[in-house]
């Protein structure tokens, strides 16, 4: 596949996965709904890595890589799904978007990154306010849409956690190998959970807008969203691979406006707007910066 093709589905399949996931959520338990979403996701990965005679290693390493992804698969899901009951889709979508500042701070912890310079800094702190704007109806809410908020926030901290730790790992494998070998991990994960939770199939309630939604998800987030994202991680630079963060967001809190109804105020707009710049700088602000100074100094010259 073209890696136009594959960052064009990255980037689609990111922009509709939180409202997949409040609409798979509507009526069907979200304990339910993430393990149904994995067991779709596996059974298409077996039959892929079986027809395609994919090589799966399990060795020592690539248990760990395993195990590694299956944080953020298992921890991320499941905490965005319990969250999706009382947080809009815009709103996990935006939350998200701030993993790669998240992921620098455990990465200086982790694998002994250099500190964030005074531009990272300074976009940290106008991420934090932004995010203070775009939650504050939450904020001032129940404890239900402020334990969704925090839901939301430990399933970003347990999603960067796994990317940093995926770093540790030096193996070389097919990306489908990678993507089934997770799923082999989290998919009983995700069904011990909805037995202990929840237990019930309640199959009688189930809509047909959740189901569709299940299915999505199993088939292009689960599945072909996971291979886009390492196609294009291989293809691309990091920079351009970040873009996706600050893309996403705009077109989830669309899509949650337009198809589930979900209010956009201006609160909601100038903390988004603030979020996007903010990561802009910080992804992009240390290079703008060297090539400011590289242009002044020539001008001087």
């Amino acid at each position: 596949m073209p890696v136009k093709a594959s960052y064009f589905l990255m980037v689609v399949i990111w922009s509709t996965t939180p409202l997949g996931i409040v609409w798979s959520s509507e009526t069907v338990a979200p304990t339910l709904a993430v393990f149904l979403r994995m067991l779709v996701g596996l059974v298409l990965a077996s039959f892929v890595v079986a027809v395609a005679n994919i090589r799966v290693p399990w060795h020592r390493r690539a248990l760990f890589l395993y195990g590694y992804s299956s944080i953020g698969i298992f921890g991320g899901m499941l905490l965005s799904y319990m969250a999706a009951k009382t947080v809009p889709s815009g709103l996990i979508s935006l939350m998200f978007g701030l993993a790669p500042i998240l992921s620098g701070l455990l990465a200086q912890k982790i694998l002994n990154e250099p500190k964030f310079s005074a531009i990272k800094l300074a976009a940290l702190g106008c991420a934090l306010i932004g995010l203070f704007l775009v939650s504050q109806r939450h904020i001032q809410g129940g404890v239900e849409q402020l334990s969704g908020l925090l839901y939301v926030f430990m399933a970003v901290c347990f999603f960067s956690l796994s990317g940093v730790m995926i770093k540790r790992v030096r193996i070389a494998i097919h990306p489908m190998a990678t993507t089934f070998g997770a799923l082999v991990f989290v998919t009983p994960l995700f069904f011990i959970t909805w037995l202990l939770v929840d237990g019930r199939l309640n199959s009688q309630i189930w809509s047909a807008k959740s189901l569709y939604s299940i299915v999505y998800l199993g088939v292009f987030g689960s599945l072909i969203g996971a291979l886009a994202y390492f196609h294009v991680l291989q293809k691309l630079n990091a920079s351009t691979v970040a873009l996706t963060t600050l893309i996403t967001p705009s077109f989830a809190i669309a899509l949650g406006g337009l198809l589930n109804d979900e209010p956009i105020d201006q609160a909601l707009i100038v903390g988004a707007t603030i979020i996007m710049i903010s990561l802009a700088f910080f992804q992009f602000g240390d290079k703008w910066l060297k090539r400011f100074k590289r242009v002044k100094s020539v001008e001087m010259s």
